[in-house]
């Protein structure tokens, strides 16, 4: 989250250069290539395979949207309607009550942050940022299959190739030749390997070992962290009721990952049971 906040916080700041396509062009189409030479992955050769490979692209394209929410919306306050989606996944799949009162903290926290004495907001800024919010939730479900399916990162690599081909004629038609400057393009290499390929790398492990539910209420933090780089990178100072908003979405992850720890080592004890071994949760 902080690998993937700071990023793209950058990237807001190439807006002045290529625009939110461009910069989205260059995060993905590099960190396409990165993840290619990485896990130099295989065709898959079924199609269900496909099927879920053009659908978690596509998921990430989608969450990729955020950009252009960020074109009229700060940091910190985009993060927050985008969370929304895996707010919505946690309530859906949610089996106890105390996730569904975290989830509503998280979901007020989310309210807070840009109701309070704060400025008319840009529809041009919330429409992006909640239809990222929704594919965020879909790309926590998708990469779920795709890391059981696979222990490597070839899914992840094959996935970014295609969110790649759907968003770089966006960027070639936004910005031209500016995609091809060196300066720019080093600078979209750091947004791709901070905002891309080490985040969601990190990402598909950590779903091998938590369920969707549990990383999406975990990713409330990523406001916090997001009006953090936003104040360090891009100077758009909070308010305080931004900051207690901040404070909820922390408290709501808190206090959900340690609710699923203990549900997961509860399971983990009946599947073991007397002297035999557990699989991975």
């Amino acid at each position: 989250m902080l690998s993937i906040q700071f990023g793209q916080a950058l990237g807001k700041d190439l807006f002045g250069a290529v625009g939110p396509c461009g910069v989205v062009a260059l995060r993905l189409g590099i960190a396409a290539m990165l993840m290619l030479l990485m896990y130099r992955p295989t065709p898959p050769r079924r199609r269900s395979e496909w099927a879920l490979i053009l659908g978690f692209g596509t998921a990430i394209a989608g969450m990729n949207v955020i950009y252009l929410a960020l074109g009229h919306l700060p940091l910190g306050l985009a993060i927050a309607l985008q969370l929304l989606g895996p707010i919505t996944l946690a309530v859906l799949t949610s089996r106890r009550l105390l996730d569904l009162a975290l989830a509503l903290l998280a979901g007020f926290g989310v309210w807070l942050f840009h109701v309070p004495g704060s400025a008319t907001t840009s529809v041009a800024g919330v429409l992006p940022a909640l239809l990222s919010g929704a594919a965020m939730a879909a790309y926590l479900l998708l990469s779920k299959q795709a890391g059981a399916r696979s222990a490597g990162g070839s899914p992840l690599a094959l996935a970014l190739c295609w969110a790649a081909l759907l968003a770089v004629p966006l960027g070639i038609a936004e910005s031209g030749p500016a995609l091809l400057n060196p300066a720019i393009v080093g600078q979209g290499a750091l947004v791709a390997v901070l905002s891309a390929v080490l985040p969601y790398s990190l990402e598909l492990a950590a779903l091998r070992r938590m369920s969707p539910r549990t990383v999406g209420i975990l990713q409330s933090l990523e406001p916090a962290i997001a009006g953090l780089a936003g104040t360090l990178i891009l100077h758009e100072v909070l308010n305080p009721w931004q900051w207690m908003a901040l404070a909820c979405v922390g408290v709501a992850s808190a206090g959900t990952v340690t609710g699923g720890q203990r549900a997961d080592r509860s399971v983990g004890d009946r599947r073991r049971g007397p002297g035999g071994a557990g699989g991975r949760i």
